[in-house]
């Protein structure tokens, strides 16, 4: 977030230092130009009279000697050409080498020898590497009898302009360097409350409702998202305790009545009459109350499985180690066969309750419900980004090669209380499933019912519940 904050706000303090520090360098530059310009200005006009003096006397020594010491000390070429461009002092190989070098060199002597001043060169730039040429006419008006011409390198002006610039961008960073180091902490101060939020949302999209957000830090606004977001929290999970303690207390004062309930049938037995029907309604009965006390037990197991709200992450090794002889024993003994074919090191994130209750239940169903004469448990690797660090999830598939249910049936056999036609005699309450698929979807995972083991006869595929869960990291 901070990273996102300051390439929003970076970008945006850039243009301004760039729409403010452009204007301020071109003035500079242009100021550096101005200055060297009325420098070489004043050096022409101070030469013109003394040339215009030695022209009309024939001496020129002295200027001779004086152009001479003007470059020697400021390393500039001054040369004096007559109306025909002909020099007539100062060094004439220089006047001509720049001649051709400077192209703007014969307009502005031609200017001057008309009588017009120079104009200061708009060329400016630093990287402009020609030189500056300034002449003034040696003469009035129709009586302009020659030229001072000078020809400045500017390397030394155009260096001073990229020190003026560099100063002005270091200026200019400053106020950059200024608003990263206030709006990096300023930012962790505001987007705070954000972070929290974000992260008590993940808490409780795996089912932690105990979290909450810290509604003293950060702005004002944030503060009062994070007390709304806690209050919404708070009547969520007293929602969640209530409808969970509702099921339990239900469950619990409805078992003694019920039995006693079944107390009070099963004392009726002795006093049936063998040559009536009294015994097939008792049989009703007695199978009814037993299915009840079978539901209670479910609904009171859901309830405290439900409690447990906390995913946190496991080995399969581990899980499977105090489960498998267990399968093993009770495929067994229902004349089954149990294949497992997992491979070792795998770590997952674990449901609320457990995984191994989860699994138990599946096998449950297997072995009931399917009439398979094969159960398989295998788990594999789906690649994929997750949010658990790992990348990944985990597949744990419980095939069986028995009955199966059609594949309209499949999304009603996740709902509380759904059963199979083919199932009715069987013992159960149609609430292991449900509860199956809300306990692995508490832990960001999902249960899937697909086609199972072919059969034996060939006549179609079995059962097949597919638990996927994150796949977590292995600890160092």
């Amino acid at each position: 977030m901070h990273r996102r904050l300051l390439v929003v706000l970076v970008p945006l303090a850039v243009l301004l230092i760039a729409a403010l520090g452009v204007p301020l360098s071109v003035t500079v530059a242009e100021r550096e130009m101005q200055e060297t310009y009325v420098d070489r200005l004043n050096d022409v006009g101070r030469f013109a009279p003394l040339a215009e003096t030695t022209l009309s006397t024939g001496r020129t020594e002295a200027l001779h000697q004086e152009l001479a010491r003007y470059q020697e000390l400021y390393g500039i070429p001054v040369a004096v050409i007559d109306t025909s461009g002909k020099v007539l002092l100062g060094p004439a190989g220089a006047y001509r080498e720049a001649a051709r070098a400077e192209s703007a060199l014969p307009r502005i002597v031609t200017a001057a020898l008309a009588g017009a001043r120079s104009e200061p060169s708009g060329e400016w730039a630093p990287w402009n590497d020609s030189a500056l040429v300034v002449a003034e006419p040696v003469g009035r008006d129709s009586e302009v009898v020659g030229a001072v011409v000078t020809i400045s390198d500017l390397s030394k002006t155009r260096y001073r302009i990229l020190v003026r610039w560099a100063q002005l961008a270091g200026l200019g960073l400053l106020p950059l360097i200024a608003l990263v180091a206030v709006a990096w902490p300023v930012s962790a101060w505001v987007l705070r409350p954000v972070r929290e939020l974000d992260a008590a949302s993940s808490r409780i999209s795996q089912g932690d409702l105990t979290i909450r957000a810290d509604a003293e830090a950060g702005p004002v606004e944030l503060r009062r998202l994070a007390e709304s977001f806690n209050t919404m929290m708070d009547a969520v999970e007293n929602a969640a305790q209530r409808q969970r303690a509702f099921v339990s207390d239900a469950s619990h004062q409805l078992r003694n009545p019920l039995t006693s309930l079944r107390l009070a049938v099963e004392s009726l037995e002795p006093h049936l009459r063998a040559d009536g029907n009294g015994r097939q309604v008792y049989d009703v009965a007695v199978d009814e109350l037993k299915a009840m006390q079978r539901m209670l037990n479910s609904l009171q197991a859901s309830a405290r499985m439900e409690s447990i709200r906390t995913a946190s992450p496991v080995d399969l090794d581990a899980v499977l180690a105090t489960r498998v002889d267990r399968w093993r024993a009770l495929t067994a003994t229902a004349g089954q066969t149990l294949a497992v074919d997992v491979p070792p090191g795998l770590r997952l994130l674990e449901p609320p309750g457990g995984l191994g209750s989860i699994l138990d239940e599946l096998i449950s169903n297997a072995l009931r419900l399917s009439d398979a004469q094969v159960v398989e448990v295998s788990a594999r690797v789906v690649p994929g980004g997750t949010a658990t660090g790992a990348g990944g999830v985990v597949t744990i598939a419980v095939r069986d090669d028995g009955q199966g249910i059609d594949a309209s049936e499949r999304a009603q056999a996740l709902r509380r209380f759904w059963r199979s036609p083919r199932h009715q005699n069987v013992s159960g309450t149609g609430l292991g499933l449900a509860i199956c698929a809300d306990l692995v979807a508490a832990a960001g995972g999902e249960l899937r019912l697909e086609e199972g083991l072919p059969r034996p006869d060939g006549s179609g595929h079995g059962f097949a519940a597919v638990v996927a869960l994150p796949r977590v990291a292995s600890p160092a």
